[in-house]
């Protein structure tokens, strides 16, 4: 977890679903920036090489386990901890080297953000020095007063409820008086079990691969409370 001093509001929120909302969480990848920025394909073939050198097997097999184990486990370094004891640091300080500079900043997002009255927060799956890279490149750091990512959870990825648990003991925010923003449909099940508002932010269509579909599972059910294509236009409309 990093602190990060936090942007301030005047404004007044219209939208009566978020009136009562005094903290906004949200997820980083494919929420705070489009898919097709497409960041995750770097992530996505480092994790492969990555699980390929300390497995000692090949490309393919590599890309069978990652893909695997993120519908298994939650998230792929949860089955390599899980399956083959691995130590979390190099994983995570390797997958997550990647290129951003082709991002341009995005002023329609930070000006969403700086008229949002409260706290905001991100929490991501990935790491913090990860996330302050990409909010770095979009210019957006200042708007959040903390990350917390996997470490700060002890590893435990969304969606399990007790990364949720930890990460509200942690950061001391009222769940009923809080939104969360995810790109994966069934990470929002646990914060709308402890009361939180949920917005789902659809990250286009699913490919034919079962890890690329499990975004959009359950995204009709009640757990999704709001729907939007678009982060930063979704923010001004409140």
């Amino acid at each position: 977890m990093t602190n990060i001093p936090p942007s301030t509001s005047d404004f007044t929120l219209t939208h009566p679903g978020f009136s009562h909302i005094e903290t906004w969480v949200f997820d980083l990848d494919n929420t705070l920036y489009p898919p097709k920025c497409d960041l995750f394909a770097q992530v996505d073939v480092r994790m492969r090489d990555f699980i390929s050198d300390y497995l000692k097997i090949d490309p393919v097999e590599a890309r069978r386990l990652q893909k695997l184990y993120y519908v298994e486990h939650g998230t792929t370094l949860n089955g390599l901890m899980q399956v083959h004891d691995l130590k979390p640091a190099a994983f995570l300080d390797y997958v997550h080297k990647i290129d951003v500079s082709h991002m341009a900043p995005s002023k329609h997002l930070g000006d969403a953000l700086s008229k949002l009255p409260g706290r905001k927060v991100i929490f991501t799956n990935g790491t913090t020095a990860h996330a302050k890279n990409v909010t770095n490149q979009l210019g957006i750091t200042h708007h959040f007063s903390d990350v917390y990512d996997i470490v700060s959870v002890d590893y435990t990825p969304k969606p399990n409820r007790a990364s949720y648990d930890r990460f509200l003991a942690d950061s001391g925010i009222d769940p009923t008086r809080a939104s969360m923003f995810e790109d994966i449909a069934r990470n929002l099940v646990a914060p709308h079990d402890l009361g939180m508002t949920t917005v789902w932010v659809r990250p286009g269509e699913p490919g034919p691969e079962r890890h690329q579909q499990m975004a959009h599972e359950g995204a009709e059910g009640p757990h999704v409370h709001h729907v939007t294509d678009d982060l930063a236009t979704f923010l001004h409309s409140l």
